[in-house]
């Protein structure tokens, strides 16, 4: 009896419940999910150092539903990942779960997915990142010219300042000018 097994301690839950949308409840369930991504390299209690410092491979990861299916896949491994590889310790999972869950706000949203976008990790969404995006959203199933041609008019449509590329504030307002889906 009272041999329950103590994934987090109290203090971990309530510093993960301040920094994320998610109930004890929806942490302790992120946890399992992560640690059954990689059960021989994730321990069943995480009380020290180990949300920190255990990291799962990105080729790992990208099986769970939410990303196996998503051509965005290992890019928001990458964006989440403070090893720029896509490789995730608990709390950069639990930061991608949360971003990407209902209860986050839509600014939330538009700030990681510009970063998603941005390829090349230089704060403008430019050409080639456009052209890297729309490969992947189609499955390269667009010619090298209608790649360029569809980019090209993404630029046209939502380049305010006219430099070639789209800053923040420029993918922010033709993102918030979208209808909201949510």
């Amino acid at each position: 009896m009272g041999n329950k097994l103590v994934v987090f301690t109290e203090e971990q839950l309530e510093d993960y419940q301040d920094c994320t949308f998610f109930t004890r409840k929806e942490i302790l369930r992120a946890q399992k999910r992560f640690r059954e991504v990689s059960p021989s390299t994730v321990p069943k209690q995480m009380t020290g150092v180990e949300p920190t410092t255990v990291r799962v491979p990105v080729h790992k990861l990208i099986t769970i539903a939410e990303l196996r299916e998503n051509p965005f896949g290992q890019r928001i491994c990458q964006v989440f990942s403070e090893d720029g590889q896509g490789n995730l310790n608990f709390e950069e999972f639990l930061e991608l779960l949360s971003v990407f869950s209902e209860q986050a706000s839509r600014d939330i949203k538009v700030f990681y997915a510009f970063k998603i976008y941005d390829f090349d990790n230089d704060q403008y969404i430019g050409m080639s990142d456009l052209e890297i995006g729309i490969r992947l959203l189609t499955r390269s199933e667009l010619s090298v010219q209608e790649l360029t041609q569809v980019s090209e008019k993404v630029i046209e449509e939502a380049d305010v300042d006219g430099d070639g590329k789209l800053s923040f504030m420029e993918f922010e307002h033709v993102i918030l000018r979208a209808p909201d889906s949510s």
